[in-house]
């Protein structure tokens, strides 16, 4: 469950994160892309191979940007996807999460 976010960090189950994470249903990773505010198929490599929703938190302002093909490649695995500035996007993912979806997140904590 993610407590809190404010631009920089994110807190989750009580643990204060610095950097962009995916949050994953079996662990929390450190998110690294080849282009900071691009995400790029590759920048996907660490998502869990079975689950239902991947909600992309695009910065407090909204700078990440998460391309068609990203899309459709997410898509094409069965997964819904979903892509909101971060504030909103914790929202939503704690949602999905509360409902007992098998839910991924992504989040850019800055711009």
């Amino acid at each position: 469950m993610i407590d809190n976010y404010q631009f920089g960090s994110i807190t989750i189950d009580g643990q204060i994160y610095d950097h962009d994470v995916i949050i994953r249903p079996d662990k929390i990773i450190k998110w690294w892309r080849k282009e900071g505010h691009y995400v790029d198929i590759q920048d996907l490599k660490d998502l869990p191979e079975d689950f239902e929703v991947l909600v992309f938190g695009t910065g407090a302002s909204g700078c990440c940007k998460v391309p068609k093909k990203t899309i459709e490649y997410v898509k094409n695995m069965g997964v819904k996807v979903l892509i909101q500035m971060t504030g909103e996007a914790t929202k939503t993912y704690n949602k999905f999460l509360n409902e007992g979806k098998a839910v991924v997140g992504a989040f850019h904590l800055t711009c």
